[in-house]
């Protein structure tokens, strides 16, 4: 039998009005499709009627399936001809590990398909207007997560004087820490924010400074998944004051 293929499929930050043509495309051709948490529900109007759904969680600090056991699902089910599509939040090349599924793949001979996303750093601090670069700003942007994997901590204190905009994954956990290290390299009234549920209809967020921004998502209640960006030109924001938290509705 022949095998079949795996599609690696970016379902973007949540509004699935940023899914690709492509990953819609793809989406059709499923015969299975194992889906994470994080990617909305709705990309699956798109997956024929006869495709298996296959709820695999990833999101952070609740019940998981086991990565090593997804990746053996992913090569059972190419093994046996089925046409798969591994769906997930953002990119899969973006803190996805879609490069630890590919190599699987591929290690395994079967064929696989990158199907890009539009990742959370990118589309969720535009919802509140704020650039990532902007001339008279800030000249670049990081994106780093904040979730350790064996205690590899970035060195957040390098990170500080990069000058870059910083954009964090997976750090609500650990803001207070966070915050309290880039502090040894970026002043106390840095701007920072704090969004969550980005460019869903549920959007939350708050916009603070990195003395005051792990305070002020305490108070506010936020958790995740959620983004947080910090730099100067997080004070471009639309959000009416430092502090506040709006909601937001998406068409």
């Amino acid at each position: 039998m022949k095998p079949g293929k795996v599609y690696l499929i970016g379902a973007g930050p949540g509004d699935v009005e940023l899914l690709t043509l492509k990953a819609v495309r793809r989406l059709g051709l499923a015969d299975v499709v194992l889906i994470d948490d994080l990617a909305n529900d709705e990309v699956l109007q798109f997956v024929p009627k006869h495709a298996e759904v296959v709820r695999v969680g990833k999101r952070g600090g609740c019940a998981s399936v086991a990565q090593a056991d997804i990746e053996a699902r992913l090569l059972t089910e190419a093994r046996a001809g089925r046409c798969v599509a591994r769906v997930k939040g953002g990119d899969p090349f973006v803190f996805g590990r879609g490069g630890e599924e590919m190599q699987a793949l591929l290690a395994a001979g079967i064929a696989v398909e990158v199907v890009n996303g539009i990742t959370a750093g990118l589309a969720v601090p535009a919802t509140l207007g704020i650039p990532l670069t902007h001339r008279d700003h800030v000249h670049g942007v990081t994106f780093v997560s904040g979730h350790t994997h064996q205690g590899d901590e970035p060195d957040w204190a390098a990170l500080a004087k990069s000058g870059m905009t910083l954009v964090i994954y997976m750090g609500m956990s650990r803001l207070g820490l966070i915050t309290e290290q880039l502090q040894q390299g970026l002043p106390a009234d840095t701007p920072a924010a704090a969004i969550q549920y980005g460019t869903r209809p549920e959007q939350r967020e708050v916009v603070g400074t990195l003395a005051t921004l792990a305070a002020d998502v305490a108070a506010a209640g936020l958790g995740s998944p959620a983004l947080v960006v910090v730099g100067p030109t997080v004070d471009l924001s639309r959000l009416p004051a430092r502090g506040q938290t709006i909601e937001k509705e998406f068409a």
